[in-house]
């Protein structure tokens, strides 16, 4: 087992009462659950994501925490929060790290698996 293992597990979602695909307004929410699956503590500080839109337009956005949290997690503790992202398109996709911190102060990085953020019916 590592001392420092975080699983990331995602949850999209179209909010369709938020979008407004006349003006390609697109809103997803995803819920996010992170496991400290590791033996030690680990904090989350912050956090790096790349939106890619249909027609492949990359946003980065980087931040402190998450929903202005830092959790920190006792092994085989977890911690989930949703947010939202909005896009110009109907379909997109999110991938991204998380840096964290394990109790002894070395930083790690956790990959946060691409996910496909899609308005239902667009995927064939």
């Amino acid at each position: 087992m590592k001392s420092h293992e975080l699983t990331v597990t995602v949850q999209p979602r179209y909010l369709a009462d938020q979008s407004d695909p006349g003006k390609r307004q697109y809103v997803f929410a995803y819920t996010i659950r992170i496991t400290n699956s590791g033996s030690e503590p680990a904090q989350l500080i912050s956090r790096h994501w790349i939106i890619t839109d249909g027609n492949q337009q990359e946003q980065e956005v980087r931040g402190l925490g998450v929903v202005g949290q830092q959790p920190l997690l006792q092994p085989g503790e977890s911690f989930e929060y949703t947010s939202g992202c909005p896009l110009s398109t109907p379909v997109g996709t999110m991938r991204g790290t998380y840096h964290c911190v394990g109790e002894n102060g070395m930083p790690f990085e956790v990959d946060i698996p691409e996910f496909v953020l899609a308005m239902p019916r667009t995927l064939h």
